[in-house]
């Protein structure tokens, strides 16, 4: 097999190439040209798609590299149409960078997987079986799956898949490195896994449809971070809780005006049945609390009022903690993920009032008015405790892209995984 030698340089683009491009050939050699070796990596990334779309699969690394540099690269060469092989720098940034491309890597294959491909039972099975080839010995899990939801008082999920002929299902995974069955979990990820989302009887259009296989992004970005996470290092008790359902129509699907109680006595109006991932959550959230973990984080590609406000550039962070929210702006940054606070009180609770229930779950109102994902993020504080201490909410507005640009390839980024990884081991 052969790789393609790729290599930064400072040397000026030769004369024959068009004005203003980064890259040229030769035999099996390709050269990156900057004029600043240590350039924004947007440049970078701009030159591994121009590298991918000449067909190339496997690329060496050679000369001098940055480890964010050669991140920034493999990021954008890796895309959903091809196998890619890279090969590191051998120095001491090697190991690190194989294991976020092996997280990096699963996180994608399970957003980018075909709706028919990916059941909920399947995502966490799934889910399961990649955390344990890291940590065999420290996985342990257990699936609530259909009927079992409504029996045990996990409604949530329950209701918005119920419309499916394939089962919701509620998966616990707990890594446990000690064995110490009574050890105290430090930590708790909670994830969307909404694997195919039509908007149920809010019924989505086809553009609006197409690409909600990434639905579950939530689930697959909290995994990718725990696996990171275990291959870094991580010695502490951490639990996973995966919401996982198909929002879809049929005549067992849940509808506009019912009332869904929660366990924590929490009435919810269903005023969007478009407006599922909350709904899910807000059980695992509640799974997650019973813990007593000191820290919570959920994942998901909740609203796109998140997207609207930071394009797919940049994930969303929701916290009343602000200590926290100062906290996980540095874990971002640390990872060199883009993230931005957006605004959150207590006072965003009320912001979906019912005549009917304790909340609705939306407004009435397209997108659910303004303010969307402020108050998505306030209707989950109701299933966290009072002051959410300790609580973090990701709205994932930059998991996914519908088309490719001149820095990324079309589909899942996995953007998230590394600020939670860098969460676990710094909590």
């Amino acid at each position: 097999m052969t790789f393609c030698d790729i290599s930064l340089t400072t040397d000026p683009i030769p004369a024959y190439y068009a004005p203003g491009a980064l890259v040229s050939t030769a035999s099996n050699q390709v050269k990156i040209h900057l004029q600043n070796p240590l350039a924004d990596c947007g440049l970078i990334q701009r030159a591994a798609r121009l590298i991918d779309a000449m067909g190339i699969l496997q690329v060496k690394f050679v000369g001098n590299w940055y480890i964010e540099q050669q991140w920034a690269f493999a990021q954008s060469f890796a895309s959903a149409k091809k196998p890619t092989q890279i090969e590191w720098l051998s120095n001491a940034d090697k190991v690190e960078l194989q294991n976020r491309f092996d997280a990096m890597q699963f996180t994608r294959a399970i957003i980018n997987a075909t709706p028919e491909a990916l059941s909920p039972v399947l995502l966490a099975e799934q889910s399961i079986a990649w955390l344990s080839s890291i940590a065999p010995h420290a996985i342990s899990s257990r699936l609530v799956v259909g009927e079992e939801l409504h029996q045990q008082g996990w409604h949530g999920i329950y209701q918005v898949g119920r419309g499916s002929s394939r089962p919701p299902v509620l998966a616990e995974i707990d890594f446990n490195p000690s064995g110490d069955s009574s050890l105290p979990v430090a930590a708790c990820l909670v994830g969307k896994g909404i694997t195919f989302d039509s908007g149920g009887y809010s019924l989505k259009s086809s553009e609006g449809m197409l690409h909600m296989k990434c639905d579950m992004g939530g689930a697959a970005t909290v995994i990718g971070g725990l696996g990171l996470a275990i291959m870094r290092g991580l010695s502490k008790r951490v639990k996973v809780f995966l919401c996982c359902a198909e929002n879809l129509v049929s005549g067992h699907a849940f509808k506009l005006g019912d009332v869904i109680t929660y366990k924590n006595g929490t009435s919810v109006e269903i005023v969007n049945t478009d407006a599922e991932g909350r709904l899910v959550l807000a059980d695992g959230l509640i799974a997650a609390s019973e813990t007593s973990a000191p820290l919570i984080i959920d994942a998901a590609t909740l609203t796109g009022a998140a997207q609207v406000a930071l394009g797919n550039e940049y994930n969303a962070l929701f916290a009343l903690d602000k200590t926290l929210l100062q906290r996980a702006l540095a874990w971002s940054e640390q990872e060199k993920e883009l993230a931005w606070s957006l605004p959150l009180e207590k006072w965003h609770r009320e912001k979906c009032p019912s005549n009917f229930a304790d909340t609705a779950n939306s407004r009435v109102q397209k997108g659910g008015g303004a303010g969307g994902a402020s108050n998505a993020a306030g209707f989950l504080s109701r299933f966290v405790n009072e002051d959410g201490t300790g609580w973090l909410h990701i709205d994932l507005a930059a998991a996914y892209h519908s088309n490719g640009s001149n820095q990324m390839p079309a589909g899942a980024s996995a953007q998230g995984f590394r600020t939670i990884a860098r969460a676990l081991t710094d909590c």
